[in-house]
Order: structure tokens, then C-alpha cells, then sequence
């Protein structure tokens, strides 16, 4: 069931919010809405400056291919 949510904007994002909204011919709350979805999916994902951390990780690089070829193997269990 859809929620109503109160927003407060300044003006100026307002109105940059409405003029996106109309150029895409959405109705305000639906572009927002979808902005904070896009915006969420993105936060899922890892940056560069994150990934280089992972990548240079040699320990944890170490476990992922070893997590990553047991799963190939059907072996191990989900941790949830």
C-alpha cells in the first residue's frame, strides 16, 4: 500500500526537481520517488577508492576465490 511521506525542499531544489520532473512529464512525486530508488541502487554498489581497498586486500581476495570456487563445487554453506 503506498505511504504519503511530507517533504520540506529549499526552493531552489524544488524547483530543479519540478523542472526535471516536467521534462520527463512525471508528476513530482514520481520523479522523486525514482531519483531515491536510482539513488539507493547506487549506494548497493562499490565505489572506485572502495573497490581498489578490496582488490589490494590479499587476505580477503584470498577467501573470496576460495568462497568463490567452492560455490562452483556446490560446497560450503549460505551465511545469512
Amino acid at each position: 500500500m503506498p505511504k504519503t511521506v511530507t517533504l520540506r525542499l529549499d526552493d531552489d531544489v524544488y524547483e530543479s526537481l519540478l523542472n526535471h520532473s516536467e521534462a520527463e512529464k512525471r508528476p513530482l512525486s514520481n520523479y522523486i520517488e525514482m531519483a531515491a530508488m536510482e539513488y539507493a541502487r547506487f549506494q548497493e554498489f562499490t565505489d572506485d577508492e572502495e573497490m581498489l581497498d578490496i582488490l589490494s586486500n590479499q587476505n580477503l581476495m584470498k577467501r573470496i576465490k576460495k568462497g568463490s570456487k567452492e560455490a562452483k563445487k556446490r560446497k560450503g554453506r549460505i551465511v545469512g
